[in-house]
Parts: C-alpha cells; sequence; structure tokens
C-alpha cells in the first residue's frame, strides 16, 4: 500500500491487485493506534484467490465474503482502535503468481494475516514465504492434508511444515474416506474408474479416495489422467466404458470435471461421476452437454444455506451487492476471514488496547487459540492449524442443480 492522507478514503486498483476501501498510510501499523487525531489503526487482511480465469468464480466468492467480514468488524466496532481493510490478489490458480502474490502481502507491513489460496498447490508455494515474515494463512479451500501434516502424513507420521499455516476447510484425509463410503455403501458401485489431473488436490484426494474404497472392498477397474485447461478426454472415455465400471471419481477441479462426464455418458457409459469439493460448482453442470443427473460430489461442512448460523452471513452478503455469488466456499472464507479479526482483538487486548509493533508474530501465536462459533459453525485449529469442524455433506445433481442427500460428521 502507498501513503495516503487518513482524510481521503480511495479504492486503487493495481496491476493483478484490488485494494478494497482503503485509506491510512503505511506505517499505520507500527504505531500501535496512539494516535493524537484519534485514528484508527489500519490493519490490513490479505486475499490470495483466482479472482480471473476459468475458476473465477470460486475466487470471487472467497473475495467478498472475506470483504464482509471487514466491513462487519468495522461497522461493530469489533476491535476498538483498529480499522480493517482487505488487499485482494489474483492468482489465477498458478502456483508461481500465488508465491508472487505472498511475496507482495509480505512487502506490505499493514497486512497481519491473510485468507487464502483456494489451491493446494498454489499454497505450496506460498506457504514458505508467510513463514519467513510470520505472517498467518488462513486458507477457507485448501485440503491437501502434507500442508498442514506434513509429507509424510501418509505413513502416521505428523509433522507441522509451518506454524503459521491454518485452514477452515477438512482434508482429503476426511473428504476422501467419506466419498468412498457414500459411493460404496451408500450408493451401492462396487466398480470403480478413478481419473485425477495431476495436481496436487485432485491427485491426493483420489488416491485417498481409491484407497479406502478398496479398504471397504471394492474394485478399482482402471485409472488415468487429465491434463488441465485441455478439454478433449475421449480416450479416457472410451478406457471407462471398455473397463465396465459403474461408476468414476474424478479427483480435479470442475472445469475439467464437467467435461469429462459429459464426454463418458457420450461414450455411452450411461454411471455417475462422483468428485469432491471441486467440482461442486453449477459451472460443473452447465460445462456438460448431456444430461447429469445422479453425478455427486462431496463438499465441507454442510450446506449454508440451511445453517442457521448461515442466516445473518447469508442476508448480510445479499445486501452487501456484490455482483458474484459467495459460491462454495464463501461462509469458510467469512470464517477465515473473521478468525483474523479475533485474533488481532485477542493481541490488542493484551497490549493494552493497541497493536503491538511485532503484531504478525503474535497474530500467529493468537490464531491458535481462536474459539467462536461461525457462518460454518464451530471455529476453531487443532495443532497442526486444522479445523476442528469436520463436517461433510453429499450432493447429487437433480433437475440440473446440486442437491444435497447426505451430511454428516465424519470420524476418522
Amino acid at each position: 500500500m502507498r501513503h495516503r492522507s487518513l482524510l481521503v478514503l480511495t479504492t486503487v486498483i493495481t496491476t493483478g491487485a484490488l485494494t478494497l476501501t482503503a485509506c491510512g498510510s503505511r506505517n499505520e501499523a507500527k504505531t500501535g493506534g496512539d494516535k493524537a487525531d484519534g485514528a484508527k489503526t489500519v490493519v490490513v487482511i490479505g486475499v490470495d484467490a483466482p479472482l480471473t480465469g476459468s475458476l473465477s468464480a470460486l475466487g470471487q466468492g472467497i473475495k467478498n465474503s472475506v470483504d464482509l467480514a471487514a466491513k462487519t468488524a468495522n461497522k461493530n466496532n469489533e476491535v476498538p482502535g483498529i480499522e480493517f481493510k482487505v488487499e485482494a490478489l489474483d492468482d489465477q490458480a498458478v502456483p508461481a503468481s500465488g508465491q508472487a502474490n505472498a511475496t507482495k502481502l509480505v512487502g506490505n507491513k499493514d497486512v497481519v494475516g491473510v485468507v487464502g489460496p483456494l489451491n493446494s498447490g498454489v499454497a505450496q508455494q506460498m506457504q514458505g514465504v508467510f513463514a519467513s515474515a510470520n505472517l498467518a494463512q488462513v486458507s477457507p479451500a485448501n485440503t491437501n492434508p502434507a500442508l498442514s501434516q506434513g509429507d509424510n502424513w501418509g505413513k502416521g507420521e505428523f509433522k507441522r511444515p509451518f506454524k503459521t499455516y491454518f485452514r477452515t476447510a477438512a482434508t482429503d484425509v476426511v473428504q476422501g474416506k467419506f466419498a468412498a463410503q457414500y459411493l460404496f455403501k451408500d450408493a451401492g458401485k462396487k466398480k470403480v474408474f478413478v481419473v485425477d489431473d495431476k495436481q496436487t488436490y485432485g491427485a491426493g484426494l483420489a488416491a485417498i479416495f481409491s484407497e479406502e474404497f478398496k479398504k471397504l472392498g471394492g474394485e478399482v477397474v482402471g485409472t488415468d489422467h487429465v491434463t488441465v485447461k485441455e478439454t478433449d478426454f475421449s480416450s479416457t472415455a472410451d478406457k471407462v466404458k471398455s473397463s465396465g465400471a459403474d461408476s468414476v471419481y474424478f479427483g480435479g477441479q470442475y472445469p475439467e470435471g464437467g467435461l469429462l462426464a459429459d464426454q463418458v455418458k457420450k461414450a455411452g457409459a450411461n454411471i455417475p461421476l462422483m468428485g469432491g469439493d471441486g467440482i461442486q460448482d453449477p459451472a460443473f453442470i452447465t460445462a456438460s452437454g448431456e444430461a447429469n443427473e445422479g453425478d455427486l460430489s462431496t463438499s465441507i461442512g454442510y450446506p449454508v444455506e440451511k445453517l442457521p448460523t448461515a442466516k445473518t452471513f447469508i442476508a448480510d452478503y445479499q445486501a452487501g451487492g456484490y455482483k458474484d455469488p459467495y459460491a462454495a466456499y464463501g461462509g469458510y472464507s467469512y470464517d477465515a476471514g473473521w478468525s483474523v479479526v479475533q485474533a488481532v482483538k485477542a493481541v490488542v487486548a493484551a497490549n493494552g488496547g493497541k497493536l503491538p509493533t511485532d503484531a504478525r508474530a503474535k497474530v500467529v501465536e493468537a490464531l491458535g487459540k481462536v474459539s467462536f462459533e461461525g457462518v460454518t459453525g464451530k471455529v476453531a485449529f487443532d495443532e497442526y492449524g486444522d479445523t476442528t469442524n469436520k463436517q461433510l455433506t453429499v450432493y447429487k445433481v437433480e433437475g440440473g442443480k446440486w442437491i444435497d442427500v447426505k451430511s454428516d460428521t465424519f470420524n476418522q
């Protein structure tokens, strides 16, 4: 952020960044709120998400929901003496862009916490940058277990790589197993063909699903990979048809998932495709030219629209005039942003009502102790920075819409 007069309220758009309702000076976070004119100390919550490109529907919902959290905190004077701002950067779902954004956010000394990113692969390139600066990161959507539990989590060796990393989303360990149990036990499918997009999220989720499905007694009759941003998956669809599978599991995102579901059915395999939260978007349905009734997905948490705790969020979001919907991760993004607000609140209260000079390190410490009733339910983090909320939902395409068919709390 550049130096600005405190008397001017502006919106500034720069290359790759959107600074929302930004005012104040860059060195305000160092002043501890002790201003002769009574002006508030500006604290910035960074946001990193794909704001353009094929996943922008999710990214815009993330950005807007964090913006709403900041505005709500200001309206309610949640932290006396503090005014929250949001700086949102576009990573386009590209790891290198996310890393560059992390460096930029670290360089803005007003930033005391960051919400994002959407993609686990992007997060891998950001974590070290934030950790080196003691800057807290709270993702509303990352699900790869290694981000919080280390690369050897699958061997039962759990080690938190970065103390600055937190998430409000349940991991793929939970989601993959939940999906396998539903497909095998509830949907009655015994022979699955597994496809992934070779990305951190998709490949990891597919592997966890496959292992659990086989443990239950199911058979993985074939596997294949697709490439992100390609559109012709006919060869994979033919493999699915010839395998005799009664279902497909896809680890990946909705742009490729919708096209794969379409082409599998065009190949003559009238079987359901199931995926994770990456495909649980209306765009998955519209991407398919064939009717995809019966296709399935899992998603973290319960349907926001059905949570009593989400009523105020939904009403405020609608009243906020945001052009894009809050989408799949809106509630988790609001809760991620609010967790940063609550951490700042604790830090300021412990420092005599002023923001300390080592605010970033203090916010990281405070996040580990955060506990509140959020949009998505109870928000708190365990010793790895993972959410303690293990609620999941299975959705099914019915009548051209995603309809929730089963919600439960998953216990490993």
